[in-house]
């Protein structure tokens, strides 16, 4: 006996994932086009590299690139650039000379601060008109979706 498909739930959770997928569309699509008109520009990479480096001051590229899970050449050619640029300042370490500590130079940090002033300001216009209550809802809502999805990748 075959199983029966409830097509009702599935296309219910279409939509939803078809909203959520328009939904960050539409808020990357607003990022990157502020991030691009920023001066100097950068991209939606580069703010995330000086974002990691303004939280965590004198890392190495190492660390980056094992946080982000990113390749350690794309790593290295994203540093070299925004150091090019100014943005990022490298000092040889202390007690091991063979390791190099980035931090952001006063114009990275500047612009690392003008970017999320911007970036903040999309995200408080994309829930306006939601009330607290409401906003606390759909990150719970939102947590039990992402919870789900991770139980069954490890499980």
């Amino acid at each position: 006996m075959r199983p029966k498909v409830d097509n009702v739930n599935h296309a219910a959770a279409d939509e939803v994932f078809d909203a959520i997928h328009a939904l960050m569309h539409l808020y990357r699509g607003r990022q990157y086009r502020l991030l691009r008109d920023s001066a100097p520009a950068i991209t939606h990479l580069e703010d995330k590299v000086l974002g990691f480096f303004a939280r965590h001051p004198g890392a190495m590229a190492g660390d980056l690139a094992t946080h982000s899970g990113r390749d350690k050449a794309q790593i290295a050619r994203l540093v070299t650039g925004l150091k090019e640029r100014g943005l990022l300042e490298a000092q040889v370490d202390d007690t091991d000379r063979r390791k190099i500590r980035l931090h952001l130079s006063e114009a990275g940090r500047q612009l690392q601060r003008d970017n999320q002033r911007a970036l903040s300001t999309v995200a408080r216009q994309s829930l306006e008109g939601l009330s607290e209550a409401e906003r606390q809802q759909l990150l719970a809502l939102l947590q039990r979706v992402r919870a789900n999805l991770a139980a069954d990748e490890n499980g």
